[in-house]
């Protein structure tokens, strides 16, 4: 059987906006049943009045607020060591066969070298090698004939230790970059693995950055 808490909890789920909006306390909630009321009467297919959607948002961004926030910020606070790395430059090829050959030997020339940053990640049509900037003149050697759609220099990379419960907290890389972008801070690539996050940034954004990240183990 349907209920109004449990209509307006689907129709609000399925609104990403709204469902930050009432987490964070700042949706008049009477102008937002006034808005839904037509769809919410529509779903349970007879009349609903607006204080009975009212008290039903209340409740569930009272809800949300605990079951969203408190996982995210239990979470958060298990983050391990943060670690920073600047004179970083990114290349972007299109994929053809050639890529992953070269790509394969440039790995095989770096792998005794220590204190170096590479990281790739593969598209659909593209392929990004993020490296090193002093192992660059190596990474261009390899790929002298290959035409690059484009390259990035000064840039720099946060990397993050995650706890193991992060791989089911819902939600989680939406606050990080919510507070990134509140911010001002613009995002070139995130790698991540289970337990790892790295977010590169340029360098004029990177103290910025590291202080948003290092401040949400305070949230």
């Amino acid at each position: 059987m349907k209920t109004i808490s449990s209509v307006v909890e689907n129709y609000i789920k399925s609104k990403p906006f709204l469902l930050n909006g009432l987490t964070l306390g700042i949706v008049n909630l009477t102008s937002l049943a006034r808005i839904i009321q037509h769809d919410l009467e529509h779903e349970m297919e007879k009349e609903v009045k607006q204080g009975a959607i009212v008290m039903a948002l209340k409740r569930l961004s009272e809800e949300l607020d605990f079951r969203i926030n408190h996982k995210i910020e239990k979470t958060l606070k298990g983050m391990g060591e943060i670690t920073v790395r600047s004179s970083l430059i990114n290349y972007n090829f299109p994929i053809n066969p050639r890529v992953l050959n070269r790509q394969a030997d440039f790995l095989t020339e770096i792998s005794s070298l220590k204190d170096i940053f590479y990281t790739s990640s593969r598209g659909v049509n593209e392929t990004n090698l993020i490296v090193s900037e002093s192992i660059s003149d190596i990474l261009e050697k390899h790929f002298d004939d290959e035409k690059w759609l484009m390259k990035t220099d000064k840039l720099a990379s946060i990397t993050v230790k995650l706890p193991k419960d992060n791989i089911g907290t819902p939600g989680l890389f939406y606050f990080v970059f919510q507070r990134l972008a509140w911010d001002g801070i613009n995002i070139t690539e995130v790698i991540s693995t289970n337990f790892e996050i790295t977010i590169v940034v340029s360098e004029e954004h990177i103290d910025s950055a590291f202080k948003v990240i290092k401040d949400l183990k305070k949230v």
